[in-house]
């Protein structure tokens, strides 16, 4: 299975937790819901690595990585924290495509920090992307 395969998995369970967010933290606190949502996914990974045996590579990681990947944490966490706010105040059907700008967001990153190539279809693309958000949220 291609990273293809994986992405557009990713994309339909992220899908999913829109509509399931916004059904969930109808009458509660958004952090709460938040909160609630991180300790799932805490519990289910780990018992993913654990079952996997995949836990044994944490001796192996080196400082820049958990670096990394716990500035990877907060930001996602602080991504959570606002979408599961925005769900709360508006419709999931405007909240989610501006959501997606996110894939912008990397295109840029991606050029400027990791030296990925922006080419014109790149641009073209994520100028489609932008367009998109802008009709699905004032539609």
């Amino acid at each position: 299975m291609t990273w293809v395969f994986w992405a557009f998995l990713s994309a339909i369970f992220a899908g999913a937790t829109a509509l399931l967010a916004k059904v969930g933290i109808a009458g509660i606190d958004s952090n709460l819901a938040t909160a609630i949502r991180t300790t799932v996914i805490v519990l289910f990974t780990w018992a993913i690595a654990l079952s996997l045996e995949r836990h044994h590579g944490l001796a192996e990681i080196g400082r820049r990585s958990w670096l990394f990947l716990i500035l990877s944490g907060v930001c996602t966490g602080l991504s959570w924290l606002c979408y599961f706010r925005a769900l709360q105040l508006g419709p999931a059907s405007s909240v989610a495509p501006i959501d997606k700008l996110s894939v912008v967001f990397v295109l840029l990153g991606a050029w400027l920090f990791l030296g990925e190539r922006l080419t014109p279809v790149k641009i073209g693309g994520a100028s489609l992307i932008v367009v998109g958000a802008v009709v699905l949220v004032f539609a």
